[in-house]
C-alpha cells in the first residue's frame, strides 16, 4: 500500500550531468530536499535553509516525486541524484528510494555525515561530504565514524569527498583520508565566486582553483589514493540553478 508519507521538495531538473564525486559525469535526474542541520559559509545551495526558498517548497510523495521526474525527463534516465540541504533529515525518502529501484532507475545521495538513515545501505553511490574549516561548521568524528562502520558493515559503494578552498582545508582533509583509509577519497575544488551570473566569466578563476588543489596534492605522501576533481557543471553553467 503506498505512503501518504510527504517529502519536502525545493527542484527537481534533469537530465544533466553530474558534477561532483563518485559519480561525476553520470548521466542523471536530480531532486533536491529542503531542510538542513548546516549553514555552511560558503553553501551553493543556502535557498535550501536559509528561508530565501521557501516559497519553492513542495510537499510531495514518493508517487508524485517520481510523475514529476517523468513529466520532465521522459523516458531518457535510469539514475537519480538526491541532494540538499541534507537529505539524511528525511527519514520518508526510504520509499522513495525503493520506489525507485522497483522502476531499474539507480539512486545516488550526497549527505555530510551529521546524520544516519538506515535507508543509506540501499543508496547505489552515497557520498559522504564532511565540511572543511572553510564551511565554518564542526565534524562529529563519533557520528561520522559510526556512519563509515554502518556502511561497511553491508558493503555498501560509498566514498568521502571533501571541498577545498585553503591550506586548511587541505589540511583537514588528508586528516579526513588519513582517518578512514580505505574508503575512495575525492578532493575538489571550491568555488568562492557563487555571485558571478557569467559562466564564461567563471572558468578562468574555476581552473585557476582546480591547478591550485593539484599543485598541492600531487607532492603530498599522505595523499596518494585519492581523486582530485573540479566542479564540474560550475565549469559549463557557472552559478546557474536548475542544470
Amino acid at each position: 500500500m503506498p505512503s501518504n508519507k510527504r517529502i519536502p521538495v525545493m527542484e527537481i531538473f534533469g537530465p544533466t550531468v553530474q558534477g561532483e564525486g563518485m559519480v561525476i559525469g553520470r548521466k542523471t535526474m536530480f531532486v533536491r530536499t529542503a531542510g538542513c542541520d548546516y549553514s555552511c559559509s560558503w553553501c551553493d545551495s543556502a535557498f535550501t535553509w536559509d528561508g530565501s526558498g521557501k516559497e519553492d517548497i513542495r510537499m510531495l510523495t514518493a508517487f508524485e516525486i517520481i510523475e514529476k521526474l517523468k513529466e520532465i525527463g521522459g523516458n531518457t534516465f535510469e539514475h537519480v541524484t538526491i541532494s540538499g540541504g541534507n537529505p539524511a533529515l528525511l527519514p520518508q525518502l526510504g520509499e522513495f528510494v525503493d520506489e525507485l529501484h522497483k522502476q531499474n532507475i539507480s539512486v545516488a545521495l550526497e549527505t555530510q555525515g551529521s546524520r544516519w538513515q538506515d535507508w543509506f545501505w540501499s543508496i547505489d553511490e552515497l557520498t559522504l561530504s564532511p565540511k572543511p574549516p572553510s564551511s565554518g561548521m564542526k565534524t562529529d568524528w563519533s557520528k561520522l565514524d559510526e556512519i563509515v562502520s554502518k556502511l561497511n558493515r553491508k558493503s555498501t559503494s560509498f566514498c568521502l569527498k571533501t571541498v577545498v578552498f585553503d591550506e586548511d582545508d587541505l589540511e583537514y582533509a588528508t586528516y579526513v583520508h588519513l582517518r578512514y583509509p580505505m574508503v575512495p577519497f575525492y578532493l575538489q575544488a571550491g568555488n568562492g565566486n557563487l555571485q558571478e551570473t557569467e559562466p564564461q566569466l567563471m572558468l578562468p578563476y574555476l581552473l585557476e582553483r582546480y591547478e591550485w588543489l593539484i599543485e598541492k596534492v600531487m607532492p603530498n605522501q599522505d595523499l596518494k589514493r585519492v581523486h582530485v576533481l573540479p566542479q564540474l557543471h560550475t565549469w559549463v553553467w557557472g552559478n546557474k540553478k536548475g542544470v
